[in-house]
């Protein structure tokens, strides 16, 4: 007769291999269908996006490191049933609950408020010269103005903007709230009704990206998008022209 020694924990150790086998697929499947497309934030093309797509990677990096701590504590205590038992119940809220996590908080807490203060310019400098557009969204649609280009009209759905050029988006709204949103160029703004905010957004090169509502706003919500179309300098001034022409 042949005996197989099974080590201790066996059991265990295969579900917690499958588990991690589970949600590594799972996390690079969500991770990779996320990434591109004319609404993924994660493929910026601008440095407002830019700035907020990074901001993403970091912060799902150091939610790794904590993740990969505690997991290391839980493996430890699972495989080596004495590990940590010289150390109070106290000891273990103080020491793994607050003091672990606390260099890694403390670092996205600081990079998350430096990124912050650059949206707050939309990736420009102060003294760059900014075009403003005044965004009104209603129930189901959006309609676009220059505010500092005399003799324009009104854009139903449809922005023309020049391309590498800092644009200061004024979002309003008529009837309920409304979000402004074109993922790969900026952050998002809600539009108050009785208020103005003031939003930033910037394509480093001419092309059409995709913008919604972000806000759900009614039975029509999901229909409430826009597109921006970024030109050069010339085709932007011939594009305002056709647009008021229109």
């Amino acid at each position: 007769m042949v005996f197989h020694y099974v080590p201790p924990f066996a059991g265990q150790i295969h579900q917690v291999r499958t588990w991690f086998r589970v949600l590594a697929l799972a996390s690079v499947s969500a991770a990779l269908s996320g990434c591109t497309g004319d609404l993924s934030a994660l493929d910026p093309a601008g440095p407002s996006a830019g700035s907020i797509a990074q901001l993403w990677w970091v912060m799902l990096w150091g939610s790794v490191v904590l993740f990969t701590l505690v997991v290391g504590l839980f493996a430890a205590t699972l495989f080596r049933p004495c590990f940590g038992r010289g150390l109070s119940q106290s000891g273990w809220i103080v020491w793994g609950g607050l003091v672990l996590p606390l260099p890694v908080l403390t670092a996205l807490t600081f990079y998350a408020f430096s990124q912050g203060e650059f949206l707050l310019n939309g990736g420009s400098d102060k003294t760059e010269d900014v075009l403003e557009v005044r965004a009104f969204g209603s129930m189901w649609q959006w309609q676009f103005s220059y505010p500092s280009l005399p003799g324009s009209r009104t854009a139903t759905d449809l922005l023309h903007i020049p391309a590498g050029r800092t644009i200061e988006i004024i979002a309003e709204s008529e009837d309920v709230i409304h979000s402004f949103w074109v993922p790969r160029l900026g952050g998002k703004i809600d539009a108050v009704p009785g208020h103005a905010n003031r939003l930033r957004i910037r394509a480093d090169q001419p092309g059409r990206y995709g913008g919604v509502c972000s806000e759900y706003c009614g039975t029509g919500h999901a229909g409430m998008r826009f597109e921006v179309q970024a030109h050069t300098a010339d085709d932007f001034e011939k594009a305002i022209i056709g647009e008021v022409a229109r």
